[in-house]
């Protein structure tokens, strides 16, 4: 992928714990460096978004969602012509016995 060349400042103390790394060979330059940081930061913030994004979402709903319709599709899925499966409608449960096969 092609790169972009930036311009950022630093105080002197984080360069210098940057300037180790690179010394310790754990990096090929302040470049390379830099670049894993911001990725990894970047990573660990997105990550905790989607946490709290999921931590404010409502289960019922989201499986009222994801069930919308599954009722009308049961007779086409293999596994529900097996005996007794079960599948909250949201107006109570159907099972094989009410399932045309």
């Amino acid at each position: 992928m092609p790169r972009s060349k930036i311009a950022i400042s630093l105080d002197a103390l984080l360069l210098e714990r940057l300037d180790r790394f690179v010394k310790k060979e754990a990096f090929p330059n302040r470049s390379q460096a830099i670049q894993v940081a911001v990725e990894e930061k970047l990573a660990r913030l997105e990550k905790s978004w989607l946490a709290r994004e999921c931590a404010n979402l409502d289960p019922r709903f989201e499986k009222a969602l994801a069930e919308e319709g599954l009722s009308g599709e049961l007779s086409e899925w293999p596994g529900c012509r097996m005996r007794g499966w079960r599948v909250d409608t949201g107006h109570g449960y159907r099972d094989s016995s009410s399932h045309e096969r």
